[in-house]
């Protein structure tokens, strides 16, 4: 019979040190699971946020021209004062969920932590 088998002092911080390293192992494996989808969610909302904007102005450009085209000969300049004023509008509200969004955002390893809350309370007594 061996040290090992028959559960001396010796083997139990040898498996506490598996254990641990074991727990470590399945961390770092599930933050770099989120840290792929993390990366893939940004990349996606990055290019579609792109291509919204691009398609974006191009309407606003060519609803500005016909609207400036229709109201030229008789209300030129409350037609300038009014896309200006929609234009800040606009960007003001964007502005403003642009910033809600930028501060209100979820942890993006909220998994991550929560299964190192749930192995401290089961560590600590």
């Amino acid at each position: 019979m061996t040290n090992e088998e028959s559960g001396s002092p010796r083997s139990s911080p040898r498996r506490l040190g598996a254990a641990f390293l074991g727990l470590l192992h399945s961390h770092v494996e599930l933050l770099g699971i989120e840290l792929q989808e993390q990366k893939a969610r940004t990349v996606s909302l990055l290019l579609f946020a792109g291509l919204a904007l691009v398609f974006g102005l191009l309407l606003l450009l060519g609803l500005s021209a016909l609207v400036l085209i229709v109201l030229w000969d008789s209300y030129r300049l409350p037609g300038i004062i009014g896309l200006c004023v929609f234009y800040t509008l606009a960007a003001a509200f964007c502005g403003l969920r642009l910033k809600a969004a930028v501060f209100d955002e979820s942890s993006p390893f909220n998994a991550t932590l929560e299964e190192l809350a749930k192995d401290r309370e089961r560590l600590l007594p």
